[in-house]
């Protein structure tokens, strides 16, 4: 799993970060991509990546603020122009729906695929057999969700010599043990997948979080994650504005990662007040809180394997 920042800045693009979008890239695990929020120019942002917006398979809308859907409907549109024909679905809050279907409508946007909007609230908005996404009203100035993230528990390892000596042959079989099935041999034995195979593997938990004051919900849903991602859109001698206007400070971000539990805190949603030469700052303050902190810049990537968080 990785996690790709198109898009770190707060309020309006600046030349030094663009306004939100976070892509959750699950193509290791053979999910292609979630995309969280969906500020301005997201699309051109794509652009410098390897990212294919065809293989964007959800989107995540935390709240309906200009600077975190403006650039849905681009999107949207250039998926179909680049062959996307497979099933998108969106997730956000009530007030979506209309404001996406009446800007293709007039637009006079046609897709070459099925576009699904799913207005949604509180509690366990998406799962399968793979993950499970809940969400929870965050404390901004108008409604805003938090998205929790949890891949399901892993099939154990193929321990590949007990697999032999209970006489699997090389093949298919092997990969239908892996991954968790009984199989039959030819003689009419039958192997147990959990005869030949380690104990699962925990997945991994992220957070993804919309703007936001500090908050009980915030906390709830970084309860032991591997990578929490909390807006810092003021420093902590700016503590007031945040209050004023719905945000976190990067205390405050590095506050919900501490009581939660989290294992790795990637703050964005930084102002365009802090030039890069305020970061070093912004992370100290964070860091004598949290010291398990990274601030994300656009196109920053974070790898997370085998437990740990790597940042490329």
């Amino acid at each position: 799993m990785e996690l790709q920042f198109l898009g770190t800045g707060a309020g309006m693009p600046s030349k030094m970060r663009n306004t939100s979008a976070v892509v959750l890239n699950l193509s290791a695990e053979g999910d292609g991509y979630w995309l969280f929020d969906c500020g301005e120019a997201t699309q051109h942002q794509i652009l410098h990546t390897s990212l294919k917006p065809r293989k964007i398979g959800k989107i995540f809308i935390t709240h309906l603020h200009g600077d975190h859907i403006f650039g849905l409907p681009g999107l949207i549109g250039s998926r179909s122009f680049l062959g996307g024909e497979e099933q998108l679905d969106i997730y956000g809050p009530t007030g979506l729906n209309e404001w996406i279907k009446t800007t293709l409508r007039v637009t006079n946007t046609h897709l070459n695929y099925e576009l699904i909007v799913h207005e949604i609230g509180e509690g366990v908005v998406f799962e399968d057999a793979d993950y499970r996404v809940t969400a929870k009203n965050l404390q901004h100035i108008i409604p805003c969700l938090g998205y929790r993230i949890e891949q399901k528990p892993l099939p154990g390892k193929l321990l590949i010599t007990k697999a032999k000596e209970a006489g699997v042959p090389n093949g298919p079989l092997l990969k239908q043990l892996k991954s968790g099935e009984d199989v039959i041999l030819e003689d009419g034995r039958v192997v147990a997948s959990s005869d030949v195979t380690g104990e699962p593997q925990e997945g991994f938990i992220v957070a993804i979080l919309g703007d936001t004051n500090y908050c009980s919900a915030a906390v709830e849903l970084a309860q032991d994650t591997d990578i929490l991602v909390h807006e810092a859109t003021f420093d902590i001698d700016t503590g007031n504005l945040a209050k004023e206007y719905g945000h976190s400070t990067i205390g405050d971000a590095a506050r919900v990662a501490q009581e939660a539990g989290a294992k790795t805190l990637i703050a964005n949603h930084i102002s365009a007040r802090f030039m890069p030469s305020d970061v070093a700052q912004l992370q100290k303050q964070g860091e004598a809180i949290f010291p398990a902190l990274h601030i994300a810049e656009d196109f920053s990537r974070f790898e997370w394997k085998n437990g740990e968080v790597i940042r490329d």
